[in-house]
């Protein structure tokens, strides 16, 4: 199974089929991106937080703490690499190295804070990284045991430790897998992706401490060189315009069903229909308002971990278990139970007036 990664293939093969101009070494390294295989293998520490609540008392709480391993594969396309930096060891000056262990850091803080998961698996799993992954590679990925980096190729993309909303896109695979998987081809595979859109950008949003309406909603923000017109990856306020590039070309990605394409690359549209889920998040985020996490982000946490939702799960499907776990936690009659509906309904998937399965 091939891993999947923050980049899309359409975007790096309209890259590739750049013939000349400023960006051939973009083109080049879109090319060799495509061709490099990223194989997929299946697969305590503590900390003391302080903190002073009213009127004045200091509260001591001990929480669990991320076990963290940087590797630098030194420009080469074999993982691990050599280790650079773990849990106890300072900063290392490689912009890269420290990017991704504090990206590991902030990501491994919202899944705990968020839903009081540790780590991963939920039981402390270590979270390993490896980044200068071959030469101008321009991709991320998780590869079923870690976190891949590339540096880019300075002409299209920067590079991407600098996102955090891309570290905790991949590392959200990991937890979609653990929770049971969603099989990585047409309307699964883009709940997938969807999925890692949406805990990606939680975790920024957490990290910033940004509420609903104060976030971006943009994935890979930043990644772009200045020479692209675009802000980022993938935007789930507005599916399809997140870039409009002359070379490039516009964001593909539709926000409703009726724009759904239907196609046999990238495993059946997994990274372009996966728009339409993710707006049909954002909807609801922000039609609940506050912390999107708190809510919206709960919901689709019990959702995924439930331990009913099939790996072949479309999107009506999940979003009957979103409806489901809408009104286990809150009520069938909540302000959640409304705001999920209309969301789902907003784009297509369900009729408005869908109901909760008991």
């Amino acid at each position: 199974m091939m891993s999947p990664g923050i980049v899309p293939p359409y975007l790096l093969a309209r890259i590739a089929a750049v013939q000349e101009g400023t960006w051939a070494r973009a083109a080049d390294a879109a090319q060799r991106t495509l061709t490099t295989p990223r194989d997929y293998t299946p697969g305590r520490r503590t900390r003391l937080r302080l903190s002073i609540e009213e009127p004045g008392v200091l509260t001591a709480e001990t929480t669990p703490a991320p076990d963290r391993e940087i590797s630098d594969a030194q420009h080469r396309e074999v993982l691990p690499g050599v280790r650079v930096r773990g849990e106890d060891d300072p900063a290392t000056r490689d912009t890269a190295v420290d990017e991704a262990f504090d990206g590991l850091g902030a990501t491994f803080d919202f899944w705990w804070d968020a839903f009081a998961r540790d780590s991963i698996d939920g039981k402390g799993s270590s979270l390993l990284a490896t980044v200068h992954y071959g030469r101008d590679y321009d991709n991320a990925f998780w590869n079923g045991e870690r976190m891949v980096f590339g540096d880019g190729d300075d002409d299209v993309f920067s590079g991407f430790t600098g996102s955090l909303s891309v570290i905790a896109h991949e590392l959200a695979h990991g937890v979609v897998e653990d929770s049971g998987g969603l099989l990585y081809r047409d309307q699964s595979g883009a709940l997938n992706e969807s999925i890692a859109d949406v805990f990606g950008a939680l975790a920024e949003q957490h990290s910033a401490g940004h509420t609903a309406d104060e976030a971006t909603w943009l994935i890979g923000e930043g990644i772009f060189t200045d020479a692209v017109q675009g802000k980022a990856l993938r935007s789930l306020a507005a599916p399809g315009t997140a870039y409009d590039d002359d070379v490039l070309g516009k964001d593909p990605q539709p926000a409703h069903m009726s724009g759904y394409v239907q196609t046999r690359d990238d495993n059946g549209g997994v990274h372009i229909n996966s728009g339409i889920p993710n707006h049909a998040f954002y909807l609801v985020a922000t039609a609940l308002g506050g912390h999107a996490w708190e809510r919206a982000g709960l919901i689709w946490y019990r959702a995924l971990t439930s331990g009913t939702l099939p790996q072949t799960a479309d999107f009506a499907t999940f979003a009957c278990a979103t409806l489901a776990a809408a009104a286990a936690e809150y009520g069938e009659n909540s302000e959640e139970v409304d705001a999920v509906r209309a969301g789902w309904a907003g784009v297509g998937v369900i009729p408005d007036d869908a109901q909760p399965e008991p």
